[in-house]
């Protein structure tokens, strides 16, 4: 009885742990600021609500963030001297969500003043 009782819960075991790392792991995206300048109050939206990923001095890195959803663009907010820029998505039309895994937001900005065409983003997997 002891030997069945030990298979069991031995079995009961095996199965709850899944193999599934990516699913476990979610989608997590980090900013890397590629720019001149440092940004400030930035915020990401993939569709899914307003993420803050505070402020980034120029060529740094912040820390990853869960995402529930995200494409490889998204829209993307920041002060850089005061002044605010964006990077406004038209639409999503023909793209596919991300996988899970990590993935790196780099975001430059060049010289313009314009607020819609200073920022480019490119998505790198990590």
């Amino acid at each position: 009885m002891k030997k069945i009782l030990v298979l069991i819960i031995s079995i009961a075991v095996f199965i709850s742990c899944s193999n599934d790392d990516e699913d476990s792991s979610g989608l997590k995206i980090r900013l890397s600021n590629v720019s001149q300048f440092d940004f400030q109050n930035i915020k990401v939206n993939t569709t899914s609500g307003d993420v803050s990923f505070e402020n980034l001095k120029s060529g740094k890195k912040s820390d990853y963030k869960v995402f529930a959803a995200a494409y490889r663009y998204a829209f993307v907010e920041l002060v850089i001297n005061g002044k605010t820029y964006t990077l406004q998505p038209i639409d999503y039309v023909g793209e596919t969500l991300l996988e899970p895994g990590n993935y790196t937001y780099q975001i430059n900005a060049n010289d313009s003043q314009n607020q819609y065409g200073k920022l480019t983003l490119s998505l790198i997997k990590d």
